[in-house]
């Protein structure tokens, strides 16, 4: 669960928003945030939940995945600036991490406690890292089912060749990218799980649908205790 698991789905928008954006406003410093960078549009807030997990948050009303701004062309780029929170991940764990070892997460509408947007930093859990390394080569730059379930669900995916999705948009991605999304973008969780391509640095894009059967949380793809980072060096 994340911070956000609380009785008001607002919460995440008033800590930003009462207290980070003032604070940096008046030059006294993001806190409780980590940081937040008015031009790039994000803020980044240490989730309560977890030994390290950064969570990335516009500081403008977005009610989530399925908020049409995040669309238009002068939509933050929150997942560039969760990236940038890998550093903040590796600074709380005390060591680097390499890069296929960091996911960033959003889940859709119905599978999220907190009506803001927010998109989850943390460590890939340790199955899900294994499943991605052996099917990395099988992905190119569409989408497609993949023929292995993840946490027990089938996800799409595609290779993003990108060092830190500042040239590219994963929501925008996905809209474009996976039939109906653009139009139920809400019922999409998606994830980006950094990758090495031959030699180049890349992400890993994951998108499932929610349904009463389950799907729509890609966070599951994450392991918020980074039980391998935290281990012996």
């Amino acid at each position: 669960m994340p911070l956000s698991a609380h009785a008001d789905p607002k919460v995440l928008w008033r800590i930003v928003q009462d207290a980070c954006l003032p604070h940096a406003e008046a030059g006294e410093g993001p806190k409780p945030c980590e940081s937040i960078d008015l031009a790039e549009g994000v803020a980044i807030l240490k989730d309560r939940v977890g030994a390290a997990q950064m969570l990335a948050i516009p500081p403008r009303r977005v009610t989530g995945i399925e908020d049409r701004q995040m669309l238009a062309p002068d939509a933050p780029n929150v997942f560039a600036g969760a990236w940038k929170a890998k550093a903040l991940l590796e600074a709380r764990l005390g060591r680097p991490l390499a890069r296929d070892a960091v996911a960033l997460t959003i889940n859709s509408t119905w599978a999220r406690s907190q009506d803001q947007l927010h998109v989850h930093v943390d460590c890939v859990a340790a199955p899900v890292a294994e499943a991605l390394a052996a099917y990395r080569s099988t992905l190119d730059d569409h989408w497609s089912a993949m023929t292995i379930p993840l946490q027990g669900q089938v996800y799409f995916a595609r290779r993003l060749k990108s060092a830190d999705l500042s040239d590219a948009e994963p929501l925008k991605v996905l809209a474009d990218g996976v039939e109906g999304a653009k139009a139920q973008m809400g019922a999409f969780s998606l994830a980006a799980v950094g990758a090495t391509f031959d030699g180049e640095p890349g992400f890993i894009l994951l998108a499932d649908r929610f349904s009463l059967e389950g799907g729509g949380h890609s966070e599951d793809l994450q392991d918020h205790d980074c039980t391998d980072a935290r281990g012996p060096a």
